[in-house]
């Protein structure tokens, strides 16, 4: 069976190094033989507001639709004042939506993790050093990434990397 592989580039302008790493990760799946789609941020409208009732964008849909379909989903996000960007957060909470991604339990603190069966990989490129992010602020963008994010909703994280200083790299 060929495996889905859904690479999201979550960084909000085109041409980065965020698209460049997915695209080389996009082919390195291809040369396995997997079947890829690939999404950008960039291409994506992003005005969604957070309303359970209200309908989702088309880029939206789109993006749910993808992660429906893959068995593997890849994230390539910047890191920025902590975080990911403020547009690729706004996919989440518009995507990642109780019915969609998880379903509370009643009254309880418990919850159906609707996305279980597929694995994920998260790259997050920044310019603080990977070992002083872990130092000093104990890695808030890959513990949220790996928790927050993929294991609330069922997706079982294999790698989630920050690669850094990308100001300082050289080309």
């Amino acid at each position: 069976m060929t495996k889905h592989v859904f690479i999201w580039v979550a960084h909000p302008k085109p041409g980065s190094l965020n698209a460049e790493l997915a695209e080389r990760y996009a082919k390195g799946a291809r040369a396995k033989g997997a079947e890829v789609r690939v999404m950008h941020l960039s291409d994506m409208t992003t005005e969604q507001g957070y309303d359970a009732d209200a309908a989702l964008s088309p880029d939206v849909q789109a993006w749910q639709d993808n992660v429906r379909w893959a068995d593997h989903v890849m994230i390539v996000h910047p890191y920025w004042w902590g975080a990911m960007p403020a547009q690729a957060k706004a996919v989440l909470d518009a995507g990642l939506q109780s019915g969609f991604a998880y379903k509370y339990h009643g009254r309880g603190i418990g919850w159906d993790k609707l996305l279980e069966g597929r694995t994920g990989d998260a790259i997050i490129t920044s310019d603080t050093p990977p070992w002083l992010d872990t130092l000093l602020y104990r890695s808030p963008g890959r513990r949220v990434m790996r928790n927050q994010v993929m294991k609330f909703v069922g997706v079982k994280p294999r790698k989630v990397v920050q690669l850094g200083s990308v100001k300082l790299a050289k080309p």
